[in-house]
């Protein structure tokens, strides 16, 4: 990335209007900012004139400063509503920016040499002082447009030179006079500033060629993103008819539509519908993920009745906990808990939790599902008695396509995006899905909704759900 400068300026050249544009922006943006700060330097710095000097030029000062500050606010306000294609429209801003420059910079300088004329052949602190202060101010806030900076400074440093050289020539002060101790001193204070300039000119362009990297980083990022998105909506789609067809199938040949199954068959087929159901699972949680990174994941708000949707998530979990020989048990639930969210999307969630609960307890233990009122929420928990995860563990768990057991020897195999999906789903309800480790065995999984009103609110004293235990045993 280069710096564009007024004297090597290709118009024609789309990528040269580009920068020039971005740099102008930048210019223009920090002059609106600062636009209060310099009024409030220039203001006190013509009262110190007027005060002790002469209220006549510091009242001349003022008419420029408010003719150049206006011209200059407006420009900028011009500048940033530019459109990048617009040639002509660079073309006339940015020779308002050079008018602007001069027009500020030369009634900085005529105000310094004003002073300096009126204190006589001495040394001129405060002149001096003044024109350090507005060259510095320009390296710090003016470094964006390189022909700018340097145009503003060359007006200083010349007005740096005049103002000493003047005493000495009017004076014919000799070598060892302190004129001269005056002139090499502001030569120094040149070159100082020109430093300065240099660093913040580098800085500023370091910036651009990192926030340039960054964006076509950006570009690639989010063509890979869209890349995979697709890829993966494509993939899924193609695979979901073959393997409904194939899932279709073979739990018709189980469940002997086809005919009497063999004996030698039966286990040769249960494994292949254990893995079409493990493809099918897959293929939706990619579906899934899909559609929330899109930010296209449809949900359906509406009041849930907490007890009847407890019982029917544990009651649609029992073959499952059967297979493995884990017990559920649901404690009573109070009949007034009601809550606003899509119970598909929240049934996948609990589904999600019993099933890993299921997965990591050891046979013959039980997984229990409570619902507890905390002010104005509920909090369902799931709680197991597995070998219980750590906080070490809690990046992992919510990660997509990750496993705590990823081994071959693993008991149940999953997508690995189970909790990572309902983690999102539970975000797009406002609530919390967590965890903490028991203190003895297992974990504690656990979703945070708000509580809503609902028609029976008037059995607030605590009356259970007519099904107050539900226990699956194998």
């Amino acid at each position: 990335m280069k710096f564009v400068t007024f004297y090597r300026i290709n118009f024609r050249n789309p990528r040269n209007v580009f920068l020039l544009n971005a740099q102008m922006r930048d210019y223009a943006r920090i002059g609106v900012e600062l636009f209060a700060q310099r009024l409030v330097i220039y203001a006190a710095a013509l009262l110190l004139e007027a005060f002790y000097y002469s209220w006549l030029l510091a009242s001349i000062s003022l008419a420029v400063l408010i003719v150049s500050e206006a011209f200059d606010y407006t420009t900028h306000r011009r500048i940033l509503k530019l459109r990048d294609r617009n040639i002509k429209d660079t073309r006339a801003c940015f020779r308002r920016m050079l008018f602007g420059t001069v027009l500020s910079a030369v009634n900085i300088t005529g105000f310094a040499i004003s002073i300096a004329l009126l204190q006589g052949h001495t040394t001129h602190f405060m002149p001096l002082f003044f024109l350090f202060a507005a060259a510095l101010f320009a390296t710090m806030n003016n470094h964006q447009v390189t022909s700018i900076v340097h145009l503003r400074l060359a007006i200083y440093f010349a007005a740096f030179l005049f103002i000493p050289l003047y005493d000495i020539v009017a004076t014919s002060a000799p070598l060892s006079s302190e004129l001269w101790a005056q002139f090499f001193t502001s030569v120094f204070v040149m070159f100082f500033i020109l430093d300065c300039s240099r660093v913040s000119s580098g800085l500023y362009r370091k910036t651009l060629e990192q926030m340039e990297s960054l964006k076509r980083e950006y570009v690639k990022s989010k063509a890979a993103f869209i890349a995979k998105s697709e890829f993966l909506a494509t993939v899924s789609h193609e695979l979901r008819t073959p393997l409904t067809s194939i899932k279709g199938s073979l739990d018709l040949i189980g469940y002997g539509a086809l005919g009497e199954v063999p004996e030698r068959m039966e286990k040769v087929l249960m494994i292949a519908q254990r893995n079409s159901e493990r493809l099918n699972v897959l293929i939706n949680d990619l579906l899934d993920l899909q559609r929330m990174e899109a930010g296209r994941m449809s949900f359906r708000f509406d009041r849930i009745h907490l007890a009847s949707f407890l019982t029917q998530v544990v009651t649609a979990t029992r073959p499952f906990a059967e297979n493995l020989d884990i017990k559920i048990i649901l404690e009573p639930v109070d009949d007034y808990l009601y809550v606003n969210g899509d119970e598909v999307r929240l049934n996948q969630v609990l589904a999600n939790i019993l099933s890993n609960a299921a997965k990591f307890s050891p046979a013959g233990e039980t997984v229990t599902i409570r619902a507890d009122a905390q002010n104005d929420k509920v909090r369902i928990s799931v709680i197991d008695h597995g070998f219980g995860l750590s906080e070490k563990h809690r990046e992992t768990v919510f990660k997509e396509f990750s496993q705590l057991d990823s081994s071959d020897q693993r008991k149940i195999g999953g997508t690995g995006l189970g909790l990572n999906i309902s983690k999102r789903i539970m975000d797009a309800h406002d609530g919390v899905l967590d965890y903490f480790k028991n203190d003895d065995a297992g974990t504690t999984f656990y979703i945070d909704l708000a509580l809503i009103s609902g028609p029976c609110e008037s059995g607030k004293e605590g009356r259970p759900v007519g099904i107050a235990e539900i226990v699956l045993e194998a």
